[in-house]
């Protein structure tokens, strides 16, 4: 069923009673050619593109909850490609660019909005640092626009940008950077996957893979064994509970990220804005409200809720930019589990059982690089091989030296 205003009209003249459920909700098959466990946004787009670019047929997405359960619902929504390692900036730029098409490619509201992203500048260095990340960003084919304070007055005149302890002296912005509505993403996704013959199974977690002579060759579920040729990990903050069952200790931790809505307001934010000397970044949703959040819980956690000293943490960080946030009602706040590993970037590889996938460790990175994770997972498990903009994000990096730091905080995952 194609969605168009067209066949709005006829619906609407009709009763809206053409309409049909998004994707189906089928029984698992004894056997598939792919099992990806996770139906967030990565499992789903991986599923998708395995069908729709790799031509691949049979294949299975399990999913312990619902659909747009887990961190893809929970995230604050901001897509951004303003990195500055060679190992991750040519990858956030692929992402950027199926972002910008993902709409028409998935005949789907996901509700994209290229506002732009700004980093705000508070000291000398930090401009030298912004300098050189946005030549990064340029030599990678992304957009980057150092601003002065004068033009970050004129388009954000509600900032304080003479803020005796933060001063404003700058911005970098990515005006191709914005925010897209997280949990129609994994709808679209997830839609446009089943369109494609994947099977979408809910409620079915995985307990345990089967593994013969170093292959792995299913998974035990809480529906019965489903054998599979190749399974595909992709579950975000539960990477390293799930992983244990195949024998795994991951280089990585769990930690909880909160999220905050504000109540709806009238068009405030003209697009993402970024705390340069704290941690605090903002944008305002379609419903006026202003959706923020900062750094992570930094205990170790499977919870999907936060504890106060970080929301007081982040909620000083945004009346320090912009003092008329404390009139502001919040009015809900979550958590999400996140894949903290070593180095602050993510791991898309092969394991050590043969058939047998990994994708994790995103860290704050996770929803902004949906698109070109599902298609770089999907061509690592079609093809074997890792695709070009991922050949960084494999596990012998932490043993061989070749960490992706962008942060550069060392091996302490809740500094990242």
């Amino acid at each position: 069923m194609k969605y168009s205003g067209f066949r709005v009209i006829k619906e609407a003249l009709t009763g809206h009673r053409g309409w049909g459920p998004a994707w189906r909700s089928p029984a698992p098959s004894s056997e598939y050619d792919y099992v990806v466990i996770g139906g967030g946004g990565h499992g789903l787009a991986t599923a998708y593109y395995l069908a729709k670019e790799f031509k691949q047929s049979r294949i299975a997405v399990l999913e312990k909850g619902w659909i747009g359960g887990g961190n893809v619902g929970r995230n604050t929504t901001i897509i951004r490609s303003n990195y500055l390692l060679d190992g991750n900036e040519p990858f956030y730029e692929f992402s950027l660019k199926l972002w910008e098409g993902l709409e028409k490619e998935l005949n789907y509201n996901a509700m994209v909005s290229q506002r732009g992203i700004l980093n705000l500048i508070h000291s000398d260095a930090q401009r030298d640092a912004f300098v050189r990340r946005g030549n990064a960003m340029l030599l990678n084919g992304a957009d980057a626009d150092l601003l002065s304070k004068e033009q970050i007055q004129k388009r954000y005149p509600f900032l304080n940008t003479e803020n005796v302890r933060f001063p404003i002296k700058g911005g970098l912005a990515q005006h191709r950077g914005g925010t897209v509505r997280h949990d129609a993403v994994a709808w679209g996704y997830a839609r446009a996957a089943d369109s494609c013959g994947v099977d979408i199974i809910q409620n079915c977690e995985v307990t345990g893979f089967k593994i013969e002579k170093g292959s792995c060759i299913g998974v035990d579920t809480t529906k019965g064994f489903i054998k599979a040729k190749k399974v595909g990990a992709c579950v975000a903050g539960s990477s390293s509970r799930l992983m244990q069952l195949a024998g795994m200790r991951l280089p990585i931790e769990s930690h909880v990220l909160q999220a905050f809505v504000s109540e709806g307001l009238k068009p405030l934010l003209p697009g993402v804005v970024t705390f340069g000397a704290g941690h605090f970044y903002c944008s305002q949703s379609d419903k006026g409200g202003l959706v923020f959040g900062g750094d992570l819980d930094g205990y170790n956690s499977y919870a999907q809720r936060g504890n106060l000293p970080v929301v007081e943490d982040v909620c000083e960080g945004g009346m320090a930019i912009f003092p008329m946030l404390g009139r502001v009602r919040l009015l809900r706040m979550w958590g999400g589990i996140m894949d903290m590993s070593m180095d602050g970037s993510p791991i898309i590889d092969k394991t050590d059982v043969s058939g047998l996938y990994f994708n994790g460790g995103w860290c704050y990175g996770g929803f902004k690089a949906t698109p070109a994770s599902g298609w770089v997972y999907a061509h690592l498990l079609a093809t074997g091989e890792p695709h070009k903009t991922a050949r960084a994000f494999r596990f012998d990096r932490f043993s061989k030296g070749f960490m992706i730091d962008e942060k550069g905080m060392g091996n302490q995952p809740n500094l990242h």
